[in-house]
């Protein structure tokens, strides 16, 4: 158990440079913090005691600002870097590696009641980066090491090692290599994702100028069309 909450501490060194030390990690990270509540609270869940489960999630969030129902299941050396307004619903699967930024929501669709057991919130797979503000809403799969990019909607499922950006979330590279023994949270420190929007943005607007042109073109043409009969009828144009 020592060995895993070192391997733990260490494994949120890796992925945040600010972090000086084990010692620092473990009493000042928030995302440490909820998680110690988040886990007593549930396996109180699990043992159907739900009052109690959901007043320790309520404490855990007072200390930390992470809301974590404590029905979600949470895979190992999971990571919430600052922390503010990330909000984790009852049925969300995490597994190991995730790390999550702040503003983050793996959170459902729709209202009312659902069947016991229907899984209403994300499944995030091992290894995946969520960014800051990302909204990530209903039963989908974020697969294995797929990055979501700072204020995304996603709305669908994410394919393995693919990350996606945009309202809604639009994937726009593959991102295979991405592990984390060499961390980044969208691939190589030096990426420059490209925006799906801007992209389609410009696709319109070339194709706008190229239907310009081609008005402009017609236009000429009628133009000339339209001189023809008047040179016609002038005495001596066209070697009369």
């Amino acid at each position: 158990m020592f060995a895993r909450i070192l391997a733990y501490l260490d494994s949120i060194k890796a992925r945040d440079p600010a972090a000086r030390s084990r010692l620092e990690v473990a009493l000042l990270y928030p995302g440490v913090r909820v998680m110690v509540f988040h886990r007593l609270a549930h396996a109180l869940w699990r043992s159907g005691l739900y009052f109690l489960a959901r007043l320790l999630s309520e404490l855990g969030k007072i200390v930390s600002g992470i809301e974590i129902h404590p029905g979600a299941v949470i895979g190992r050396n999971f990571f919430v870097d600052h922390g503010t307004a990330v909000v984790i619903g009852e049925t969300a699967i995490i597994g190991d590696n995730v790390t999550l930024y702040h503003g983050v929501t793996l959170g459902g669709i729709g209202v009312g009641a659902t069947k016991d057991g229907e899984r209403r919130h994300p499944k995030i797979c091992d290894g995946v980066v969520i960014g800051a503000g990302a909204q990530v809403l209903g039963p989908i799969t974020v697969h294995k090491n797929a990055r979501v990019g700072a204020n995304a909607v996603a709305l669908k499922d994410v394919p393995e090692g693919v990350t996606v950006v945009g309202i809604p979330a639009q994937a726009v590279e593959a991102n295979e290599s991405a592990r984390l023994e060499s961390f980044a949270p969208y691939g190589a420190p030096s990426d420059d994702l490209p925006d799906p929007t801007a992209k389609a943005l410009c696709a319109l607007t070339a194709e706008l100028n190229a239907l310009k042109r081609r008005l402009d073109g017609i236009e000429a043409v009628e133009q000339a069309e339209k001189r023809e009969p008047v040179l016609k009828s002038v005495p001596g144009a066209k070697g009369e």
